[in-house]
C-alpha cells in the first residue's frame, strides 16, 4: 500500500486511485488538445509540401469542397443528399439489427435451444468480410436498396446478439436466485433482472454496431448506387479527388462520433450506475 492509501484508510475515507481525481472536464481538455495537434499537424504537412497535394490536400481545399458540395455545386446532388441516403441505410439497418439481434442474444444466453441454433451461423460469418459474402447478397436480392441495407444490417447484427448474449451470462447468479425465491416467473426474471443488467453490454455493442455499419456504408454502397457518402467517396477516389474523399471521410466520421455521443448520454440515462464501485 502506498503513503497516499495508507493516509487514505487511516483517515476512514475509501481508497481511491489518483487517476480516479481526473474530472469529465480534464478528459474533454485532452480530447479537443488532441484534435487541434492533430489539425495543426495536417495544416503544417499539406503548407509545406511534406506530402504532394494529390495525397495529402490543405484543410483549407477539404473545407472549400464541403461547401461547393453542400451548394450542390460540386457533384450531381447537393451534400445534403448524398447524407440523406446514407442516413436512411445505415439507421434503418441498425434498427432492424437493434430489433431482432438483441432479443435473440438474450434468448441465446437464457435458452440452451436458443443458442444451439443461433450461434453456429453467427458465428460462421461474424469473422467474414462484409465484401466476402456482398457478390452472395447481389445475386439474392439484387442491386436495390434492400441488398445494401442487407449488408449493413449483417455487419450490425452479429456484435450486438454476441454482446447480449455475453451480458446475460454476467449476470450473477444470486441475483436470478433471489428473484425466483421470491416467487418471480421465468419471463419476470428475464425483464426485471437479467434484461437490466445486460443493459450495459447491450449499450455498448450499440455503439460498437454502428461503427461497424458506418464502416460498411461505402461497401454497401458500391452496390449501383448514385447517391450516398460511401458512392460519393467511391467516386472521388476512382478520380485521384482525395479533397473529395478526405471531405467524404470527415463527413462520415463527424456523423459517427455525434451518434456515439449520444449513446454515451444514453448509457448515462439508462445504466447510471455503470462504471461505479
Amino acid at each position: 500500500m502506498t503513503t497516499a492509501e495508507e493516509a487514505g484508510a487511516g483517515n476512514g475515507r475509501p481508497k481511491t486511485s489518483r487517476f480516479a481525481t481526473l474530472g469529465e472536464g480534464a478528459s474533454t481538455a485532452i480530447s479537443v488538445v488532441t484534435m487541434v495537434a492533430i489539425f495543426v499537424l495536417w495544416w503544417l504537412a499539406s503548407h509545406f509540401r511534406w506530402l504532394p497535394p494529390l495525397f495529402l490536400p490543405t484543410p483549407e481545399t477539404v473545407f472549400a469542397r464541403l461547401y461547393e458540395s453542400a451548394l450542390g455545386q460540386l457533384t450531381d446532388a447537393p451534400l445534403a443528399e448524398h447524407f440523406g441516403w446514407s442516413i436512411f441505410r445505415v439507421f434503418t439497418a441498425f434498427i432492424a439489427a437493434c430489433v431482432t439481434a438483441i432479443p435473440i442474444g438474450i434468448a441465446m444466453g437464457v435458452s440452451r435451444i436458443a443458442r444451439g441454433i443461433f450461434d453456429p451461423p453467427i458465428e460462421f460469418y461474424r469473422p467474414l468480410p462484409p465484401l466476402a459474402y456482398l457478390p452472395l447478397i447481389v445475386i439474392w436480392f439484387g442491386i436495390d436498396e434492400l441488398s445494401k441495407v442487407l449488408l449493413i444490417y449483417l455487419a450490425c447484427f452479429a456484435p450486438l446478439a454476441m454482446s447480449a448474449r455475453a451480458g446475460v451470462l454476467s449476470v450473477a447468479q444470486e441475483q436470478i436466485q433471489a428473484a425466483y425465491s421470491m416467487g418471480a416467473s421465468k419471463w419476470q426474471v428475464i425483464r426485471h433482472v437479467i434484461v437490466p443488467a445486460a443493459m450495459p453490454e447491450i449499450l455498448t455493442a450499440m455503439r460498437i454496431a454502428i461503427g461497424f455499419g458506418w464502416t460498411t456504408l461505402v461497401a454497401a454502397e458500391m452496390v449501383a448506387a448514385t447517391k450516398g457518402l460511401g458512392q460519393m467517396v467511391l467516386n472521388a477516389s476512382n478520380f485521384l479527388r482525395t479533397d473529395i474523399v478526405i471531405m467524404g471521410i470527415v463527413v462520415i466520421g463527424a456523423v459517427a462520433y455525434l451518434f456515439d455521443l449520444l449513446m454515451r448520454y444514453v448509457e448515462r440515462l439508462v445504466v447510471p450506475w455503470k462504471g461505479k464501485v
